[in-house]
């Protein structure tokens, strides 16, 4: 997918990707594709967040797409909504080269501790 994490905690991850090679068959950015680069994203702040000794694994993910992409690349921000014990939430932000929105995603993880 291409994908380069630029910050990264437990509140805040930003990432970017590429359209090139994460797109569907009329050349838009897959919104699959957009799915997968949010839950990466949410999934991983929660992985911060939760420490070491821990596993998280995605209860809930949904998204919503607002347009489309045909090229350069996208930013995603993984912003925390609420961080407890054993449940982390995350908004998942996606936009263009030019800053608009294209998805909003959020993603709940489960915190699962070492036995």
């Amino acid at each position: 997918m291409g994908v380069e994490i630029l910050e990264e905690s437990g509140n805040r991850v930003v990432a970017t990707m590429p359209v090139e090679g994460n797109r569907q068959a009329f050349g838009l950015l897959h919104g699959g594709a957009s799915a997968a680069f949010a839950e990466a994203l949410g999934s991983w702040a929660a992985i911060l967040h939760a420490g070491p000794g821990t596993t998280v694994v995605g209860v809930d993910l949904n998204a919503t797409h607002h347009r489309s992409a045909t090229g350069g690349t996208v930013t995603g921000v993984a912003t925390a909504i609420r961080l407890g014990r054993t449940l982390a939430s995350h908004e998942i932000i996606i936009s263009d080269d030019q800053g608009r929105r294209l998805c909003t995603a959020r993603i709940t993880n489960l915190i699962v501790r070492g036995e």
